[in-house]
């Protein structure tokens, strides 16, 4: 027989084979998996990272900046692939003082590749003025608005409008404005020479206006007689200052009166168009 203790011992030695057989049979001891990589979580996350990547890659590749290929650089074709002896015959072909205007003028001379043109293409940058270039002004038009008409196709000077003087080149809407008001002013113009008296008028723009038109119903004018005309009587004329009118006048009582109008061209600040308008508004007798 056992005695107390060894009984004890036996009892715990029977417990522990009891709870070891439980073990055995109801704790899995196979490995478990920390995560699943092929999960959707995980394949996020790897996409992330590589694109990420991709990023990094494309930030430390070299920057490429709109340029103008007729200033292509050794170094700028060498980053863009660009073959050498496609870039020499760029530089023989700007040699010569020549300017590459398009993609295709780049392709025909340099004799690069589809492939390799449709790359660096988008990055060439030609100035404004090829790129937009401002439409040609047709010089016909002008020409023949400065050529001399016949007489009998000319427009009436007193007659004509706004419309049809800034068909003239070099007339526009205030000088077009100004012919209008001016010979409403004077009730009408007597002369073709009257026109040189519209303030802004230069020259070559008033030979273009008398090109195609002229006074053909010209206004009646009150001539003054210049022997016994006073200073004041002589500013009345459209265009004459009483600065001009006084010299005028001066010049006439110097010499107890004049024989003609022509003496008149001896006066300095008498210019020959001045001279041509007076003409129309004095005489002699």
């Amino acid at each position: 027989m056992f005695n107390t203790q060894q009984r004890l011992g036996i009892l715990l030695l029977v417990l522990l084979n009891v709870c070891l057989l439980c073990g055995y049979f109801y704790v899995s001891f196979s490995e478990e998996k920390l995560f699943d990589v092929s999960s959707s979580e995980i394949l996020q996350l790897q996409a992330n990272l590589d694109s990420l990547r991709e990023i990094a890659i494309e930030e430390r590749k070299p920057k490429q900046y709109p340029f103008n290929p007729n200033y292509l650089t050794d170094y700028k074709a060498y980053t863009l692939n660009v073959p050498s002896e496609s870039f020499d015959k760029l530089k023989a072909f700007r040699k010569q003082n020549k300017w590459i205007n398009s993609v295709a003028d780049f392709q025909k001379v340099t004799g690069v590749s589809d492939s390799l043109l449709e790359t660096i293409s988008p990055l060439f940058k030609f100035p404004d003025w090829v790129t937009n270039p401002r439409p040609k002004r047709t010089i016909k038009s002008w020409a023949s608005s400065s050529e001399e008409k016949p007489y009998q196709d000319k427009i009436d000077l007193n007659m004509a409008n706004i419309a049809e003087l800034k068909k003239i080149y070099g007339i526009g809407e205030a000088l077009s404005n100004r012919i209008v008001a001016y010979r409403e002013k004077l009730g009408g113009f007597n002369s073709d020479a009257q026109l040189s008296n519209v303030w802004g008028l230069d020259e070559a723009v008033e030979k273009r206006v008398l090109g195609s038109f002229t006074v053909k119903t010209p206004k009646e004018i009150q001539k003054i007689n210049l022997q016994v005309a006073s200073a004041s009587d002589i500013a009345t004329i459209p265009g004459i200052s009483f600065e001009l009118a006084v010299s005028i006048w001066e010049f006439v009582k110097l010499r107890d009166g004049i024989i003609s109008l022509t003496e008149l061209e001896k006066i300095e600040k008498l210019s020959p168009s001045k001279f041509k308008l007076i003409t129309l508004y004095l005489y002699v007798e």
